[in-house]
Formats: structure tokens, sequence, C-alpha cells
């Protein structure tokens, strides 16, 4: 009987479980399997934290296999202890408390860490962050009806922390550096649209407010902001952003940018380790979102098993509800002076539309409110199909140009975008 290759993936999440799926899926039995990770827990759908803060869902409905899964297909998942040390010349790590496990291949998927603001007071009790499941559980212990909490960050992160936030009925301020929402995903009048959606619900938001220092002696108090003004509060919770946990990796000498570097084929400077999601950088590029970390995990799995086709990049893409209200926004969305715009806004229904076109290609896209046909938009940039049939109709959807199937690729597209959509 041929002997199993080894493969062990340092970090348990959303990218960890992809990579393991499509293997087991292509090729079963083929590798011994152990994951660690840092967390208690196997990994769980962290697009749904803010769902769980809010109430919506319970625990259990994040998790993205059953028990009996992992152990039907003999994956080892080792909980609450993280990979401390890599030894690349003798394949194998070492967990915290001095396990070692040997390794053919290594993957590193540790995935990214919430950027805590260097504030004076950051240290005070009722500071927090939100990234994962303990923060949930420390943001649920400290909040009760009437906290007054602030949330420093108008990403996605901290507009999801905002929502939770609300729905537990706390009052919430909502505190942002930029002059606008999800600056990355959405232009002007589409963050105005979502500002307003938020405000209905009961959320203040501040925008141009640059934080300066949490106030309090033991326990927050208020936030000062740099122009002076203070925000008296309960608790302060930064959703500023992510960043790549790449520790692991400098502490063996593979390469580090931003992020852990790869390359094609998602192999770091050593041979035979790799890395996929937050934790990778591609490219220059350190993708912040689930898709990406699982594009990756499809081009791994296929690398391992003996294909050629390597990572190209992946097309930026956020299609969610954003504190109750469903936003899209793909490609090339801002524009430059070699696209057109299309837009359609109704500011009394809390809907916007954009469409920007190169030509007869639509190359970005942005939906606030009604969001049904995101997908739809989506393959129509991802294919560069052509537009010229129903460029009339193509703001109002796909019901409007009544067509069963929009796949004609136009090759090659008359222009090219100027600016990449950032997550």
């Amino acid at each position: 009987m041929t002997e199993r290759e080894k493969l062990v993936i340092a970090g348990n999440g959303m990218a960890a479980h992809r990579l393991v799926k499509e293997l087991i899926s292509r090729a079963p039995g083929k590798f011994d399997i152990t994951i660690a990770g840092d967390e208690p827990c196997p990994a769980y759908n962290r697009v749904l934290l803010s769902s769980l803060l809010a109430g919506d869902v319970d625990g259990a409905d994040l998790d993205l296999e059953p028990p009996s899964w992992w152990e039907a297909h003999g994956v080892t998942i080792i909980t609450g202890k993280r990979v401390t040390d890599i030894d690349p010349r003798s394949c194998f790590v070492r967990l915290r408390g001095g396990d070692k496990l040997p390794f053919s291949k290594l993957v590193i998927a540790t995935g990214s860490d919430a950027i805590r603001l260097p504030l004076p007071g950051c240290d005070l009790a009722g500071v927090l962050t939100f990234r994962d499941k303990s923060d949930v559980d420390a943001i649920h212990s400290q909040t009760k009806a009437g906290t007054r909490a602030v949330v420093i960050g108008g990403g996605l992160l901290g507009l999801e922390a905002a929502y939770g936030l609300n729905k537990l009925g706390a009052r919430v301020t909502l505190v942002h550096l930029m002059d606008r929402l999800m600056d990355r995903q959405l232009d002007g009048p589409a963050a105005a649209t979502l500002k307003t959606a938020i405000e209905k619900r009961g959320i203040e938001v501040v925008l141009n407010a640059d934080s300066a220092a949490i106030q309090g002696r033991r326990k927050v108090r208020g936030l000062r902001l740099k122009d002076g003004r203070l925000i008296d509060c309960d608790m302060v919770v930064m959703a500023v952003g992510i960043k790549p946990n790449a520790a692991l990796a400098r502490l063996a000498d593979i390469e580090v940018k931003r992020g852990i570097v790869v390359n094609t084929q998602l192999e770091t400077s050593v041979p035979g380790i790799y890395a996929i999601g937050e934790c990778a950088e591609h490219q220059g590029t350190c993708y912040g979102l689930v898709e990406p970390a699982y594009d990756q995990a499809r081009v791994l799995a296929r690398h391992m098993l003996g294909e050629t086709d390597g990572y190209a990049g992946s097309l930026l893409a956020t299609n969610l509800k954003v504190s109750g209200v469903s936003v899209f926004s793909a490609g090339d969305f801002m524009g430059s002076t070699r696209t057109q715009a299309m837009v359609l806004s109704d500011p009394q229904r809390g809907a916007y539309r954009k469409m920007v076109l190169c030509g007869d290609v639509l190359t970005g896209a942005v939906l606030v409110g009604d969001t049904r046909d995101a997908l739809w938009y989506l393959d129509m940039i991802r294919s560069g199909t052509s537009i010229a049939g129903f460029r009339d109709g193509l703001i109002f959807g796909r019901a409007f140009c009544s067509l069963p199937t929009v796949n004609v690729p136009l090759s090659p597209p008359r222009c090219v975008p100027q600016h990449a959509a950032a997550t």
C-alpha cells in the first residue's frame, strides 16, 4: 500500500477548509491531512460573525462542517494549538506546547489579525476588536440595552460591528477617518445612500473623524477626536482593518513583504511550503476577502495533484448585506477618462446603481439596495461580454433585458480599465 503524503496546514480557517474540500473531492485518500489552529474550534464561517453578534444565528450555524465530516474523511483537527515554528530542513512544525508534526507539504493559512490602533487609552477595559468568535463573546458580555458604543472604522468590519451592536440594543456611534463609508468598495453617491440607510436604523455616523485618544481611568468613558470633539461611550470597538498574519513565515526565513510572498503555484520562497488566504501576498496584493482565498485553494489543490494551471489573481468583488443593507461592487467601479458611467439613483427608496463601461464591455458595477442582479453583472465583468445588444436596458437589470443567458465573450476588449477595485 502506497504511503500517503503528509500534508500539514497551519491555520484552521475558511481557506484551509476549502483546500481540504478541494483535495478530498479530487483525490480522496491521497493525503494524510492534519490541520492545526489557534482557535478552540474547527473552521467556521466568519462572514456570519455580525449575524452571530446580532443574535440572528447561533454558534452552530457558523460551522462549515459537522465534526463527523472531518472524521469521516480522515482529517486530523488540532484546535487551540497554533503552529509556533517551522523547520524547513527537517520538514516538521512545532505546536504550542512542544509537539512536533512531520510534513511532506506544508500550507500556511494563518489568515490575518485585527489592527488595534495604538491610541492613548487603548488598554482600558471596554476596548475591543471584532474579528473572531472570541471577540463576539467579549462584546456580548459587555453589552446591554442602552450601552453607549463607539465603533472605529467605516469599512466592512466596522459596519457589521455597528449593526450587531445596534441589534443588541446599544446606542451606536460609528466614526470613520475617510469622507465616505466603505471607501474601498463604493463611490461617493453609493456610500451616501448606504449612510442614509444606516442612519435610519438608528446608528449615528461621523465621517472625517480622526481618533486621538480613548478617555477613562480604568474603563472607557469616551473617545476624543483630533478636532477636539468628545464622544461619550462605555465601549470602543476597533474595526479599522486587518493585517496578514505572517509571523510564522518570518521566523522560518520565508520571504515576507506585507504578506507571505507566493508565486503562481502559491508556493513560498521555500520549496514545498505554500501559503493561501489573507496571509498570502501574490504579485504585490494581499486579498482580504473570502472569494480570492477560495480561488487560491482551488489552484493549490490542482497544483498538488499535478495540474499546471497557475493562480493569476482574483477579480475583487463585494456582495454582502452590510448592516442590513444589500451592497455589491466589482471591477473598475470608479471608472477613468477612458470609460463611461451609467447611473440610476432613487434616494427615497435607498437604491443606487452604477455601471462602468469601456466601449461595449461592462468593466465595473456598484449596487446598493437591490442587488438581485449582482451575479449577472459579475459574470459579464469576468467574461468580457458584449452588452451592445441590450445596452439601453443594462442598468435596469436582467429581467428588463429579457435575456435568458448572457455569455458572449468579446475578444479583445476595446480598452483596458485604468483602476482596479481595492478591498
